[in-house]
């Protein structure tokens, strides 16, 4: 699984199937995804409603069923004969445009003459029963007032029963379907709302009036009221809403045109100027405007002639009621409680000042191409781009489609939610951030594992917290090497034969702080091989006092080895053992190396090759030739200023032919600033000089003087005045370096 995290393949393979979700999701639409876009559009409308049009420029009005107009004249139903005195006094007094009536005549009133001499037989005498049955019904009244007056009827929908009878379903507009794109489409019917059936009104009234639209229109699954069907089918037939006949009425137009594309519906048109966009449903969406009473004329200031002339005059009046108890009140985004009536006003205020909002059929495809094109840009991003500009690039992406948004609903009226692709491009970032996340946290827990055995705590959460500086592939460095080794280390295994666990033990209680100084001096334990230990400066992490640090680890080993003999000398001594001090020696050695996990698929260690290497094994191996405790190269020596060096010889070591100038360390600073050391150093260097000069007398004698100063390098003197014996025995010859051949390691 933590291959997995770290492949950037698998990641991109989880992405592109979150990526499919969230387009498989927006297709098939569930009811919170919607409700979700639709308070979109609710939070657009309340910020920046539609503004109320002057008088001038809407003629809109509302004829308002009121409390007030019910009290005057009566509870409802009223007479038709009132209805037809509204109508008249509308059309022929205030000269309105036309009459809509959001109110369904569906049965004959019961208050015609006739019918109400029908329930009053037996009470009436005979003469006045056949002159009530000759009378002309209230229904008969109300047609011939509608006869050639521009009014138009409303009907209800019945989503259950009989269809209709063929042609039992009158329509005034003519319907026209125009196809705009170059493909054969199905039925303009196909994705309309279907109902059984249609409550009309009475068939006298229907042939008087100039025209027919239903006024039914159905809330979201919140209750509010945000679209209005325009179009819908009954039994494969299309009928236009009360809003686009009544405006179809008023221009006098005999058609309706419905034009259409791949997805449905994309508006209705009356005219040129005249058109509302569509959904694909045939919904058109109500651009709301916040409620007055300044759309409303009561009924009764109508009847009574009360009302402004230039309130009525030329206006489309829609009849409806405001009453709360005819129980005809919606919720709208803007209002809790709004009579349904304005709904249509609204509606015909939209088309008539060009302010309809327009749900455009492509948003679907415009939320597809925003998630995948959000999603590449994230795939991009995030992984590569760090953490802050990957956040820096969201913000503006979701601040854009955000902004996009509401500068088509501000100044297109198109409405366009932006809610579902910002979530899709939060999540995508959230996923995609995740996953580097774990991918970070992966890659230190492998740094933590592959270096927790060889470097320091506080240098490896550096590392796991910067892993790029660790170049695993592997790389060449100029980096500073370090071998130990215990001397008569075979001698002291004697002492446990029989007892491998004291062995190991006595092992442990050397290898414990010496890793420790090691570590503790920002060096990198490569390993350990037996009582010896392998280790190096300036890798993985980058060190700049590589030298120094690597030679105050030497010097600090050797004075914690004194304290552990000690400590051992005192355990010997308590159990009767023999003691045998624990001597160790050191080779250091600076130069450029190879570095990195080596090894194979299955099993690998971080460590280096090289020949700088080999020499600083071979140096540790000499420092028992020379009789001291650290030997370094050459170019560790240039890094040494603040430490007591002391040059040891020109060397060819095992497996080099060019002979390399080493030296050993002998203290820090403070022995390099002591009286004896100052006085030394010169003398040192004068001995090496007249050996290499073959002035052997001269080199024994100055041996003698410097070991005098200094009893601690007496071995290294000792090994002088040795070699200066062998050479007397056999003389190197006058061509001779100066260098000398080890034969050992």
């Amino acid at each position: 699984m933590s291959r997995l995290i770290t492949n950037w393949k698998f990641t991109y393979a989880l992405a592109f199937g979150l990526l499919i979700a969230m387009i498989a999701l927006r297709f098939a639409d569930p009811l919170p995804l919607q409700i979700m876009r639709n308070k979109t559009f609710d939070i657009f409308q309340r910020i920046e409603p539609r503004q109320m049009p002057t008088d001038q420029i809407v003629p809109v009005r509302i004829i308002d069923i009121d409390d007030e107009s019910l009290e005057a004249l009566g509870q409802w139903p009223w007479p038709r004969t009132l209805i037809a005195e509204i109508v008249r006094t509308l059309v022929d007094d205030y000269g309105v445009a036309v009459v809509a009536f959001d109110i369904v005549f569906a049965e004959p009133d019961r208050l015609s003459p006739g019918i109400y001499a029908g329930r009053l037989h037996d009470e009436l005498s005979p003469e006045l029963y056949e002159q009530l049955s000759e009378l002309p019904s209230n229904d008969d009244v109300l047609a011939a007032t509608m006869a050639g007056r521009p009014v138009v009827l409303g009907q209800a929908t019945i989503p259950r029963g009989d269809p209709p009878e063929t042609d039992d379903l009158p329509r005034k507009a003519g319907i026209a379907v125009r196809n705009i794109t170059p493909y054969d489409l199905p039925p303009i019917s196909a994705p309309l709302l279907d109902f059984a059936n249609i409550e009309r009104n009475l068939p006298e009234l229907e042939a008087t009036a100039s025209g027919i639209g239903f006024f039914s229109f159905f809330p979201d699954s919140d209750n509010i009221v945000r679209r209005v069907p325009l179009l819908l089918n009954v039994d494969g037939n299309i009928y236009p809403a009360l809003s686009i006949e009544a405006l179809r009425v008023a221009l006098g137009r005999p058609s309706i045109m419905i034009e259409q594309d791949a997805w449905g519906p994309t508006s209705v048109k009356l005219t040129a100027d005249f058109a509302l966009p569509t959904d694909s449903t045939g919904h058109g969406w109500v651009h709301y405007a916040p409620y007055t009473r300044d759309r409303y004329v009561s009924v009764v200031d109508v009847l009574d002639h009360t009302a402004p002339p230039q309130m009525l005059a030329g206006h489309v009046v829609i009849l409806g009621t405001s009453a709360a108890g005819l129980q005809d009140i919606r919720a709208t985004p803007l209002e809790d409680a709004l009579p349904g009536v304005e709904v249509h006003a609204q509606l015909l205020e939209n088309l008539l000042t060009q302010t309809t909002l327009n749900r455009p059929n492509f948003s679907l495809w415009l939320d597809y191409i925003v998630i995948i094109a959000a999603g590449l840009m994230l795939a991009l991003m995030v992984p590569f781009g760090g953490a802050l500009w990957s956040l820096v690039g969201v913000s503006v992406v979701v601040a854009g489609v955000t902004g996009g948004s509401w500068y088509l609903f501000k100044d297109k009226q198109q409405l366009v939610a932006f809610a579902y692709p910002v979530i899709c491009i939060i999540a995508l970032y959230m996923f995609f951030t995740f996953m580097n996340y774990m991918r970070e946290e992966q890659q230190k827990k492998q740094v933590r594992g592959a270096f927790a055995q060889y470097l320091s705590p506080a240098m490896v959460e550096q590392l796991a917290k910067d892993p790029d500086r660790l170049q695993l592939g592997g790389e060449m460095r100029t980096m500073t090497l370090f071998f130990s080794d215990i001397r008569g280390f075979t001698t002291i295994s004697e002492q446990f034969r029989g007892n491998p666990v004291g062995l190991v033990s006595l092992i442990n209680r050397f290898l414990t702080p010496m890793t420790g100084i090691i570590l503790d001096h920002k060096g990198t334990i490569d390993k350990y091989m037996g009582d010896c230990i392998m280790a190096f400066w300036n890798a993985p992490m980058e060190d700049d006092d590589q030298i120094v640090n690597s030679l105050e680890a030497g010097i600090t080993m050797i004075e914690e080895v004194d304290r552990l003999n000690d400590e051992l000398e005192k355990e010997c001594e308590e159990e009767g053992r023999p003691f045998f001090p624990i001597k160790v020696g050191v080779g250091i050695n600076t130069g450029e190396v190879f570095v990195g996990n080596m090894g194979s698929d299955q099993r690998f260690d971080y460590s280096v090759i090289g020949d700088d290497v080999n020499l600083a094994a071979r140096l540790e191996g000499q420092s028992k030739t020379y009789g001291v405790v650290i030997v370094i190269g050459d170019q560790t020596k240039q890094g040494a200023d603040d430490f007591a060096t002391l040059e040891l010889d020109l060397i060819k070591v095992k497996g080099k032919k060019t002979a390399v100038r080493i030296f050993t360390l002998v203290g820090r600073a403070d022995v390099r600033d002591s009286k004896v050391f100052q006085k030394l150093a010169p003398l040192h260097q004068t001995m090496l000089d007249t050996y290499r000069a073959q002035e052997w007398d001269k080199a024994v004698a100055l041996s003698t003087e410097c070991r005098a100063m200094m009893p601690q390098l007496d071995g290294l003197y000792e090994a002088f005045c040795e070699r200066v014996q062998e050479f007397r025995d056999n003389p190197p010859g006058p061509d001779w370096d100066g260098a000398y051949t080890a034969t050992t390691k």
